[in-house]
């Protein structure tokens, strides 16, 4: 796939897999969408682009799904179409089920599936008009099985897979494509921001992710499962072998899983 003057949409890009995105597509030639809460650092991942002209800011809280479809239609009315969404923005979390306040797990089905969904059905009917597109949506290991401290993450995580491979059959015939990407443990900042049992950043790092994949490496691999219409591509390290272990040998994943405090 070309991606010179492909317009994309990514969200979470103002960090992590979002900017490292950000960075291999703009040096395509790509022209891009970048969107996060913050829009300072939005602006410092623009100059930080091979092509900065060809870099529009917007804006938006996921978590504030409700307001996507406005923000995102006087972007639609001066692009036009999108040619590919990347509904990368998220939220983690660090907590028993029995300690989290109720309001995490709203926050992360919010921030996690509401606002992509929300984005998504923006861009759509553009979309399926032009008869082309590709939507890529940012999973987890943590939406193929549960794992403990993460049940309303583990939640969203898995309602994105319902969502968007329903997305994927219906539209198939629109020329519409739709990549899940199930990544393990990534050296970003998600633990360090992941919410604790209320509601608060918990500012601790996990070792896995301290170990974890450069993002980097993972934003090649998403541009490489686009330009080949991966249905779905998972990254990490040895902990990506939960996929197969849970799927074949379920009694001896939940024995390795429950461990996993």
């Amino acid at each position: 796939m070309d991606f010179n003057n492909k317009r994309i949409w990514i969200t979470g890009a103002s960090s992590g897999i979002g900017e490292a995105l950000c960075y291999e597509l703009s040096a395509f030639g790509a022209f891009l969408i970048i969107s996060s809460r913050r829009e300072n650092e939005l602006e410092r991942v623009r100059k930080n682009c091979q092509n900065p002209e060809k870099v529009k800011i917007v804006p938006l809280d996921l978590e504030n799904y409700r307001s996507i479809a406005d923000i995102a239609k006087p972007v639609l009315e001066e692009v036009k179409n999108i040619d590919i969404l990347i509904n990368n923005g998220g939220a983690s979390q660090r907590a028993l089920v029995v300690d989290e306040d109720l309001t995490v797990v709203e926050k992360m089905i919010n921030i996690n599936f509401m606002g992509a969904v929300a984005l998504t059905k923006a861009v759509l009917p553009g979309m399926i008009a032009q008869k082309s597109g590709h939507i890529v949506c940012m999973s987890s290991l943590a939406g193929k099985f549960g794992i403990p401290l993460r049940s309303g993450y583990a939640a969203a995580k898995h309602a994105l897979h319902g969502f968007f491979e329903t997305l994927r059959a219906e539209n198939y015939d629109n020329g519409i494509r739709v990549m899940m990407v199930c990544p393990g443990y990534i050296n970003t900042n998600v633990a360090i921001n992941a919410l604790d049992a209320n509601a608060n950043k918990r500012n601790q790092n996990d070792e896995g992710q301290e170990k974890g994949l450069d993002p980097k490496v993972l934003a090649k691999k998403i541009i490489k499962g686009i330009e080949k219409e991966k249905l779905e591509i998972t990254a990490g390290g040895g902990e990506t072998n939960g996929i197969w272990v849970s799927r074949f040998f379920p009694g001896l994943f939940a024995k390795i899983i429950r461990k996993k405090k």
